[in-house]
């Protein structure tokens, strides 16, 4: 496997002004799989899947968002958007010179992902995400109902987040929030305690999870910083968009895993296990992996592989 993360390609592609990071593999004559990551991630997350799509026969691509990895940062972080994101996809699939492009997505990455499905219909093939479903838009009511240590409504603080993580090392701030979100409860600090002071030192990483792992995206965010990212998705979630039609028109999958502490978030699991996520995307299948936690595809890529491979498969067979 390893050999084949050395086949992966890597570009920089002007876009709006500033030059993307965007990693690549697999036949550029085939069907195109656009990744979108999450917090505290970058294009690497993706690495098993990509290879997995790649051998399948598509076109892996996994850009690094602005601000974020090995991509430029804005001149003004903290007034990076939604739209800003949204409008980034748009040009950068107009420079790789594709009309459509299958769209999967997990964390945050799912918001831009259902924006950039509803917003631009025509170039998406199909969508699919991981432990987030496509939610109303104007939909925070979770932020309102979890108590002051909840670490969305702390990193939304401008000045709290950048002091906890300032005193610690990029690696270190990586090394703590993929230890937090592998756990199946949702990261809560006592009062008058920091994020990052509810990892204890010594506490090891997940078992999926390598020191060669933590130290890429260390590297990385050493470069970055963390300025875009506090910005989006945690600054931004009140961006308001004028969407008329919010049904999304497209097949999707959804991916969730049972440990994820994202579906313990105030209604997130009644509003999909009703059924009601699907009077937003009525072509929508959901799939449930008992162990999975909130990096279902970094801590069992193979099951996440075969169900993404099998999708695509399906889809294409139906277009």
């Amino acid at each position: 496997m390893a050999s084949l993360f050395n086949d992966i390609q890597h570009d920089f592609i002007a876009v709006r002004g500033l030059k993307l990071h965007v990693a690549s593999i697999g036949d550029e004559a085939g069907p195109a799989v656009l990744f979108l990551h999450g917090f505290p991630e970058i294009w690497y997350t993706w690495r098993h899947q990509m290879i997995a799509v790649s051998k399948a026969g598509h076109r892996a691509i996994a850009p690094d968002f602005r601000g974020y990895g090995l991509s430029d940062k804005p001149a003004e972080p903290e007034k990076t958007t939604y739209a800003d994101l949204v409008d980034d996809l748009v040009e950068l699939l107009d420079r790789l010179g594709l009309d459509k492009v299958f769209l999967v997505a997990k964390d945050f990455g799912v918001r831009p992902a259902y924006l950039f499905v509803l917003l631009h219909p025509e170039r998406v093939i199909a969508i699919v995400t991981l432990g987030i479903p496509h939610l109303p838009l104007r939909s925070t009511a979770f932020l309102e109902s979890l108590p002051e240590g909840f670490y969305i409504s702390r990193w939304q603080k401008p000045g709290r987040a950048e002091a906890d993580f300032g005193r610690l090392e990029a690696k270190t701030v990586v090394r703590n929030i993929y230890i937090l979100f592998s756990r199946s409860e949702i990261p809560i600090a006592k009062e008058g305690q920091e994020i990052m002071d509810m990892v204890e030192p010594n506490t090891p990483l997940p078992a999926w999870f390598s020191e060669e792992d933590l130290a890429v995206y260390g590297e990385l965010y050493e470069k970055s910083g963390f300025e875009t990212a506090l910005q989006v998705p945690y600054r931004s979630l009140g961006e308001r968009f004028d969407i008329e039609d919010p049904v999304v028109k497209v097949p999707a999958l959804l991916i969730i895993g049972n440990e994820d502490y994202v579906y313990k978030f105030p209604g997130i699991k009644e509003y999909v296990e009703s059924g009601m996520v699907k009077e937003l995307v009525p072509d929508l299948e959901v799939v449930y992996l008992p162990d999975g936690t909130h990096f279902v595809h970094e801590q069992l890529p193979d099951k996440v592989n075969k169900l993404l491979v099998k999708f695509l498969d399906g889809v294409d067979k139906r277009t």
